[in-house]
């Protein structure tokens, strides 16, 4: 019983101390960050100074603006109209993007069939079809969603083939020499291999989706992020300007880090670290 007591008193310091530095770690790197942003903030407030709020707005100038902005609806009203057009557009080319890779990475007549477009297409930004979309679907949402899924679905079916391709031909054949089907195969050996490069594809593409909706807002909306950078332009509202673009920055840092924790959550299991 001593015996028992004293190595569970032994014990106790040692799990303490695990804790203690995660806690460390966390400490420090929320310092690291504090530190960067006010090392950010004080570079741009010495250009606001350098160069006048006519050409760089202050921190100060763009915080007053982005609450006049949330005041009147405007800011709120952009944020909205750019994440839903993001995420209806990114989430197609989601759906669309995977199954098209898997079957261009394991099949090779549709690879060959199919690779000639891909590789065509991919080369051609969305921003050189954004007249086409105005045209072809107006000046709705359609056309946004229809630029966003452009973007998405290549970069998706890209990674997705790649890594459908990268599986070692070692683990196929020997799953195969045990009897497995073709369908327990993609499920057991294909899609574990597969998710990483997945992954990585929707988070690409989300990026590229935020640099196709300024342009397709600047040309064809009346709300949005896009809309709000241009309409501030037009009224020498470089503050406004300023808004916009840190907001865009803000929001694509959110959307990715959400995309993170659900991908390294729910994807596990597949071997998935990010």
């Amino acid at each position: 019983m001593t015996v028992a007591t004293a190595g569970a008193t032994t014990a106790t310091p040692q799990t303490r101390r695990r804790p203690d530095w995660a806690r460390v770690r966390s400490l420090r790197t929320i310092g690291l960050y504090t530190l960067s942003v006010l090392i950010g903030l004080g570079i741009w407030q010495l250009l606001a100074m350098s160069y006048g709020p006519s050409l760089v707005a202050s921190p100060s100038e763009t915080l007053s603006a982005a609450r006049e902005l949330a005041r009147d609806g405007t800011l709120t009203n952009s944020i909205i109209a750019s994440s839903r057009r993001i995420l209806i557009g990114w989430g197609l080319g989601i759906l669309v993007g995977v199954p098209v890779g898997l079957l261009v990475g394991q099949i090779t007549v549709v690879r060959q069939l199919l690779e000639p477009y891909i590789e065509f297409f991919r080369f051609i930004p969305p921003v050189a079809f954004v007249t086409l979309a105005v045209v072809w679907l107006g000046i709705g949402e359609s056309s946004k969603v229809v630029l966003i899924f452009y973007t998405a679905v290549f970069i998706v079916t890209l990674n997705t083939s790649a890594g459908v391709m990268a599986v070692s031909e070692s683990k196929l054949r020997a799953a195969a020499s045990l009897g497995a089907g073709r369908r327990q195969i993609l499920q057991s050996i294909v899609l574990p291999s597969t998710v990483p490069y997945i992954v990585t594809g929707a988070r690409l593409a989300m990026g590229n989706s935020f640099l196709t909706i300024v342009s397709a807002e600047i040309v064809a909306a009346q709300v949005g992020l896009g809309s709000l950078i241009w309409t501030s332009r037009n009224y020498g509202r470089i503050d406004w300007v300023f808004v916009g673009i840190i907001t865009l920055g803000i929001l694509g840092f959110v959307f990715d880090r959400v995309l993170r924790i659900v991908a390294s959550r729910v994807l596990r299991r597949y071997g998935v670290k990010l």
